[in-house]
């Protein structure tokens, strides 16, 4: 019998939608082998982010309190936290919505419903996207007319 391995990265998500969040956190740790720490709002989630320094954070965009704009531009605003990988996921699917999220700093922005694995592929592409990249792909949002 093989024992499964630890857990070799953290990650946060931040899920007003308890139903959704349990689910997901439930998928990441069997699919990802991760490390969840689950976060009920946006303000619950900050705290969490600093206490737990995650490999990656994925946050719904629509919460009370502090919705996930202003929860990555608070990351993207703190050096502690600024190069933390992000993936947005929400329903919100017109085009401003999408370059809202990617120019506030989110790494992807992802429309829900989304499967499990697409999940974790998008987390393990954040992950291994280096800071290089992410300041770049941030230059060119910058520039687009």
């Amino acid at each position: 019998m093989t024992l499964p391995s630890a857990p070799t990265q953290t990650i946060v998500i931040v899920e007003d939608n308890t139903s959704l969040l349990t689910f997901l956190k439930f998928a990441m740790e069997q699919l990802g082998n991760y490390r969840v720490i689950g976060a009920p709002d946006g303000v619950a989630g900050l705290e969490d982010i600093m206490r737990y320094n995650p490999a990656c954070v994925v946050l719904d965009v629509k919460m009370p309190g502090l919705d996930g704009y202003q929860l990555v531009r608070a990351l993207r605003g703190d050096p502690e936290t600024a190069s933390i990988p992000i993936v947005m996921m929400t329903a919100l699917a017109q085009d401003k919505d999408r370059f809202t999220g990617l120019a506030v700093g989110a790494d992807i922005y992802m429309l829900k419903p989304f499967s499990p694995m697409e999940l974790t592929a998008a987390i393990q592409r954040v992950i291994s996207t280096s800071d290089g990249e992410r300041a770049h792909r941030l230059q060119q949002l910058a520039e687009m007319p």
